[in-house]
């Protein structure tokens, strides 16, 4: 059963890098770079060159944006310089770096679905 589960999530990780690729000219390398990818769209300032610290946070908005639609995160306004900001409304389940790739892979595949519609 767990195995189906992650074929299915698989094939549908390939088919969303598939539509990146065709969305943005390249294809995203990893979660990391789908990741990168939300948190430009969700910072809304566009394409533009971003500092190692930027990145992260850019990522960090991402993990915030695609867990809030389960609860897990709650959007509080945009700060100063115009940046989104998150509380975490309740605890995200632990687990190993497996179980969290494929935590935050289930969510990232449903926020994208959740645009295509």
């Amino acid at each position: 059963m767990a195995a189906q589960i992650e074929n299915s999530l698989d094939n549908q990780w390939e088919e969303l890098l598939d539509q990146l690729q065709a969305l943005v000219g390249k294809r995203p390398a990893d979660l990391n770079a789908v990741l990168f990818l939300i948190g430009v769209q969700e910072l809304g300032t566009g394409p533009k060159r971003f500092s190692k610290e930027a990145k992260q946070d850019l990522m960090h908005i991402a993990v915030c944006r695609v867990l809030s639609t389960e609860g897990y995160y709650v959007f509080e306004g945009h700060d100063k310089d115009g940046w989104p900001q998150w509380t975490l409304a309740k605890p995200i389940p632990h687990g190993d770096l497996l179980v969290q790739e494929i935590f935050l892979k289930q969510h990232v595949i449903q926020y994208f679905e959740s645009l295509f519609v």
